[in-house]
């Protein structure tokens, strides 16, 4: 390459490079010096360093490991639950969104509401005093769970972040089994396999990556969450329904702890780095 060339390269990724200077490297650095500092509201511009102190509180903290758990929990659940039911739909309505493409469209709407607009309809709908769902779970059972309560509200808030982003999945994988090219399809069908084994041997190897990649964007977006689970229950009863997110968000907005929050923030950062190095090496293996 022609230094020439190779100039007026560096010259064409100058702009980008230092947008993303901007955007991202200015933030880290100026979290990394919060997160070992103490620092407040009122302090923002004079932390005073404390060294490792903040991590020392964020890894002693019950809290915090119970809002991992948490997390963890819920994002599992609900990766699990939208990749079975999004596979499903993409496969068993492959013919008839193939005839009728027009029909993805309604399929697709609960992906294209706000998760807080989300959270606060269905808490009306199942508020125990005046929700739609309790009153008709009273008039036709004469009693009536409470979907927001202590026992209930981690099943509830699975329930309801997988009817939002099952469309998500579900025009992904859809699209992937849409793709499958047709003479592979009529290649295996001359060995005479059924139904069950063309999606178990030829279809389902074939979707893998789609499935994986999906898969992990969505445990990483739902481990995460944050708005509808917030206008929904808050951090529960007892803490109960503290994902990671809001014991940031509280730890920063109502704790006034700005350095234990950046802290916890910088734990969870090193803890997606590690994840996310562990799937690449494994991806690497598997191709």
């Amino acid at each position: 390459m022609r230094l020439s060339d190779r100039r007026d390269g560096w010259l064409m990724i100058a702009p980008l490079t230092a947008l993303l200077l901007v955007l991202l490297a200015v933030p880290l650095a100026v979290d990394c010096v919060y997160a070992v500092s103490r620092v407040t509201f009122e302090t923002l511009r004079a932390p005073s360093v404390v060294g490792l102190h903040n991590f020392a509180v964020v890894l002693r903290d019950a809290d915090f490991w119970r809002a991992m758990w948490f997390s963890l929990r819920f994002a599992a659940l609900v990766t699990a639950a939208e990749m079975a039911l999004a596979l499903t739909l993409a496969i068993f309505l492959a013919p008839l969104l193939a005839r009728f493409a027009w029909l993805m469209a309604p399929l697709l709407l609960p992906m294209m509401v706000a998760p807080a607009l989300v959270g606060l309809m269905y808490r009306l709908v199942l508020h125990e005093f005046v929700g739609a769902v309790p009153y008709y779970f009273v008039l036709l059972t004469g009693d009536s769970p409470s979907f927001l309560g202590p026992d209930t509200a981690f099943w509830t808030l699975v329930g309801i972040e997988t009817l939002q982003w099952t469309p998500f999945a579900l025009l992904i994988l859809y699209t992937a089994y849409q793709t499958i090219p047709q003479e592979v399809r009529e290649a295996a069908a001359l060995d005479g396999p059924g139904v069950w084994q063309m999606l178990r041997f030829v279809e389902l190897p074939l979707m893998r990556p789609t499935i994986l990649a999906v898969g992990f964007i969505r445990f990483i977006d739902s481990f995460r969450v944050f708005d509808n689970v917030y206008t929904l229950t808050g951090a529960g009863a007892g803490g109960n329904t503290t994902t990671i997110s809001i014991y940031i968000y509280e730890a920063f907005f109502r704790r006034n702890d700005i350095g234990v929050a950046v802290a916890a923030s910088m734990v969870l950062l090193a803890l997606a780095f590690v994840m996310l190095t562990l799937v690449l090496r494994w991806s690497e293996r598997q191709a």
